[in-house]
């Protein structure tokens, strides 16, 4: 499932994020490449764990954690600490796929990366190129959205981001270990807490139906959860 969750932060919030990220030391993107992504990234990055990694990836992990709609769809059991990367002057990220396993440098936390995510904090106007192309079951799908917004989509899609001819993008990405392994597990628990959700603003969540659903729901996710 491929999905994108608007205003995770509000523009005063991508604001004060990029106070603190923009007066940050940015150094080679390849500083955390497997041997795959080095061959295909082109592009400058925080340093993982500096202080202003932290600072604004603690404040986008308390966002994610207020997104009823990131909650439901991506379920997360862990999320691992946002990263940033900053593309211009035609850098670009030729095709590749995030690795399986991500593990925090000098420390035993680990996750199985089941979801990939971009937040983006520059407005689409101010940069040329710098779309994110995930390959679906649909086709290749182009990603460009406003700051604040964010993109969730399968770890295990092939994805590019194109080179940037104009201006800078900026971004945070981050990896998720889901309570749901199979992504068509999660898309089916997301579209029926979605419709539970419309029927109960409809209805009344006390309607006998919309009751029964949230259980069929519920019971699902204990079948199918792994946390």
């Amino acid at each position: 499932m491929l999905l994108a969750i608007p205003d995770i932060l509000s523009k005063a919030e991508v604001a004060r994020c990029r106070e603190v990220i923009d007066q940050a030391e940015w150094i080679d993107g390849n500083a955390t490449s497997g041997h795959q992504s080095a061959l295909a990234k082109n592009n400058l990055q925080l340093p993982e764990g500096s202080p202003a990694a932290r600072q604004v990836g603690g404040a986008i992990l308390d966002a994610l954690g207020r997104s009823a709609l990131f909650v439901s769809a991506a379920l997360p059991l862990k999320v691992f600490p946002p990263f940033f990367n900053r593309y211009s002057g035609g850098q670009e990220f030729r095709t590749h796929v995030d690795n399986a396993i991500r593990q925090m440098r000098g420390s035993d936390f680990r996750i199985r990366a089941d979801l990939s995510a971009t937040l983006f904090l520059t407005e689409p106007e101010d940069y040329d190129g710098g779309e994110l192309s995930v390959e679906d079951t649909y086709g290749v799908q182009q990603i460009k959205l406003p700051a604040g917004h964010l993109v969730l989509y399968p770890s295990s899609s092939l994805h590019h981001v194109t080179p940037v001819t104009r201006g800078a993008r900026v971004a945070s990405f981050m990896w998720m270990q889901s309570m749901v392994r199979d992504d068509g597990q999660r898309t089916l628990l997301f579209e029926l807490d979605t419709s539970i959700r419309e029927l109960g603003a409809r209805d009344g969540h006390g309607d006998p139906a919309v009751v029964r659903l949230t259980g069929i729901y519920h019971n699902l996710l204990r079948r199918w959860a792994d946390c």
